[in-house]
């Protein structure tokens, strides 16, 4: 706060000498200052031209200035007829200033809900903030709530914080045009042009998807170039495809993806704004019910056949309306359509449906509704009522771009801009809902987080890290192409990210496992704490055992002739003189010596090996295959067809005993194997860690 050139006025000569209220362009307006000098009455010329980040400022024609929005909040109090106003004495005010100096919380993202909570219990037994009467406290914590916009919103329409709700709406119930004309001027402006809003729309039914995650990431990333927001909204207009459990899972996804948003919000909240408008459109001759069979209309609509019910009167339609209201019999025969062009070319016009019945109860009111919008009427009118600017869509929609603009201007909604993206495909991959929940309900994987499903989740149990994702969808663009990518591309990316950093670790397959014998090896098993990454010391240390005798994998000892030299990694070269077979030609054992002054340089096996302890660790590797056996599914084709019989390798090992530390989700690196992802940690010896194989780009993990 700045203070320079204060001088001691009479309260009467300043409150009539306010030139102008300034702030800068690229700033949020003073919001509790407007307020309070509206609801007192106070004239406040507004200028935008300070600089940034300046403090806001009253410049008074003497040439005085005040700064700081609270400052001027207690000046527009002292001066102001409300009665009261800064309280009705000393300790009130004093409580009053504590308002203020708390109201700044609600600007701070991960603080507002906590924020909401402490007021929300504080207003359990009061109507206002401090006293018994409405104070400029009531205006700096109003003026906060309100100016965060659908974040607010969205939690005042809920149950959770009924207090907050209460004196929120009754504070607005009081001061109703004052406050709605305020709020509409100034709440989310910023300079002089309009920021960028983006929602991100999922619709309901399965968990999110990679290709959802295209969807999220890019408009995030375009708001971030045009200081906007993001939305996050849930299409729940089909009460047959809800569940919490969906909502859930996106909201994690989401935060997973680490997107950062302003309020979660549902086409459901708009039912009754949206009722409204379908009755005004009917009145208005642009919409009306129908009840010409479902086949009959596609087929008619396919032919440009108008229906028969297309010119009944106002009062007809306005009557069956209501039987569709009722859920009645004769309303369960009837949908609403849009009067648009059954003529046009673009089929999408031709009279599309807009309100359907359906009595199924919705997951979040229950029976209240027995009809639903349709995404064609809902999407273009909840984009335009919550102030989108920008709605992404993927190009699959493109000949329903028409439609959309052409039901919000007969809405007389203001145009919503829209941005076309080409869906991100991959090869060998399914991104249908239905056809991936046919594999859920079949029982052919784990549930919506499967490793082998393209949803966020099941991606990054697979071991894919949301940096990496990201970086991959960025680096794709907002392209209109068609785009059917290998999923190579994504893990070398995943790899180049986590191969830094990620520890070392050592397995020895189970089957087929070969003891070496170290006959001038150490009498006595010792210990040596070295780096989990030789490269990287954040990955801290793991301690190495030494022993005589030694595990190796069957495949490494078939590769061994009799006094060849080899080297045992983080230990030294070996010379193995002896190597025995059972009588199906099976090597079970190897004996040797050690040579550590020989040169690892010279040899040209390098092998891993564990120690013969107790210590050992019980692992399961698993590896993934493609769920379909197709690159790209032709139009039609049946993807039972092409079902990949094995998509699930287990295989048995051992491993060093300092994986028993190993944390779920931790990514590391078995040497001479390749990456893995902790999914189950070291709980008791008989329950076997399990480490899920992580592709590298190159080729499919080989578990040896």
């Amino acid at each position: 706060m700045h203070y320079r050139n204060r001088q001691p006025q009479s309260n009467a000569t300043m409150e009539t000498e306010i030139r102008t209220l300034s702030f800068p362009a690229d700033s949020p307006p003073p919001l509790p200052v407007i307020v309070a000098a509206k609801l007192a009455g106070l004239a406040l010329p507004i200028d935008t031209s300070l600089p940034t980040n300046s403090a806001p400022t009253l410049l008074f024609s003497n040439g005085l200035k005040l700064h700081g929005t609270y400052v001027l909040l207690r000046y527009i109090a002292r001066v102001a007829s409300l009665p009261n106003f800064y309280g009705q004495n000393a300790y009130e005010s004093g409580q009053i200033d504590e308002w203020l100096e708390y109201a700044p919380v609600f600007s701070l993202g991960p603080a507002f809900e906590n924020a909401c909570k402490y007021v929300d219990t504080f207003l359990q037994s009061r109507t206002f903030l401090v006293g018994s009467c409405f104070s400029i406290a009531d205006v700096a914590i109003w003026s906060a709530l309100a100016g965060s916009g659908q974040r607010w919103e969205s939690l005042r329409k809920s149950t959770k914080y009924q207090n907050l709700a209460r004196w929120f709406n009754s504070i607005l119930a009081e001061y109703n045009d004052a406050l709605n004309e305020v709020t509409a001027l100034y709440v989310g402006k910023r300079g002089s042009g309009k920021p960028i809003a983006s929602k991100l729309k999922e619709q309901q039914g399965a968990s999110n998807q990679s290709k959802s995650s295209y969807e999220i990431d890019l408009p995030e990333a375009e708001v971030g170039k045009y200081q906007g927001v993001v939305i996050v909204r849930f299409d729940d207009t089909n009460p047959a495809k809800e569940s919490n459990e969906f909502v859930e899972n996106l909201l994690k996804d989401i935060e997973t993806l680490g997107i950062k948003y302003v309020a979660v919000t549902y086409t459901s909240d708009y039912f009754p704004q949206m009722m409204e408008m379908a009755e005004n459109l009917i009145r208005q001759g642009k919409a009306y019910v129908d009840d010409t069979p479902r086949e009959q209309m596609q087929k008619e609509r396919m032919d440009g056949i108008e229906s028969r019910c297309r010119n009944n009167s106002v009062e007809e339609n306005l009557k069956l309306w209501k039987e569709m209201i009722a859920g009645s019999e004769r309303g369960l025969q009837c949908c609403l359509r849009g009067k648009l062009d059954m003529q046009d070319p673009n089929k999408s016009l031709r009279d599309p449906v807009y309100y359907r019945c359906n009595p199924i109860p919705h997951h979040r009111i229950g029976f209240k509704y027995k009809i639903y919008p349709t995404y064609d009427f809902a999407c273009p009118f909840v984009d335009a009522i919550e102030g989108i600017t920008h709605a992404l869509r993927s190009s699959e929609y493109h000949d329903r771009n028409a439609q959309y603009h052409r039901i919000q201007m007969d809405m007389g909604l203001r145009k919503v801009y829209l941005y076309e993206f080409s869906r991100l495909n991959m090869v060998y991959t399914l991104l249908s809902k239905r056809k991936l929940l046919w594999f859920v309900e079949k029982g052919k994987v784990d549930g919506w987080d499967d490793a082998r499903f393209p949803t966020v989740q099941g991606i990054i149990r697979r071991g894919l890290k949301v940096e990496a994702l990201i970086q991959f969808i960025l680096e794709q663009g907002a392209s209109k192409n068609l785009n059917l990518m290998e999923w190579d591309k994504l893990w070398t990316i995943n790899k180049k990210i986590i191969d830094p950093v990620c520890p070392r670790h050592t397995a020895v397959i189970e089957e087929g496992r070969v003891l070496i014998t170290l006959t001038n090896g150490p009498e006595e098993p010792f210990a040596r704490i070295i780096p989990r990454h030789k490269k990287y010391e954040g990955a801290g240390d793991k301690c190495t055992t030494f022993t005589r005798r030694i595990w190796i994998d069957k495949a490494d000892a078939e590769s061994i002739s009799v006094d060849e030299e080899i080297t045992l990694m983080d230990w030294g070269n070996a010379i193995v003189k002896q190597i025995e077979k059972d009588h199906d030609g099976n090597i079970t054992q190897l004996s040797g010596v050690l040579h550590l002054e020989g040169s690892v340089k010279t040899t040209k096996l390098k092998l891993t090996w564990l120690p013969e302890t107790s210590e050992l660790v019980n692992l399961t590797l698993v590896d993934f295959d493609y769920l379909i056996t197709k690159k790209k599914l032709e139009e039609g084709e049946d993807f039972l067809d092409v079902l990949n019989p094995c998509t699930k390798r287990e295989t048995a090992a051992i491993g060093d005993s300092n994986m028993r530390n190993l944390q779920r989700g931790e990514v590391l690196q078995l040497e001479r194997k390749g990456y893995f992802r902790c999914d189950v940690p070291f709980i008791r010896p008989s329950k076997p860690v399990v480490l899920y194989a992580i592709p590298d780009g190159r080729q499919q993990t080989s578990l040896k």
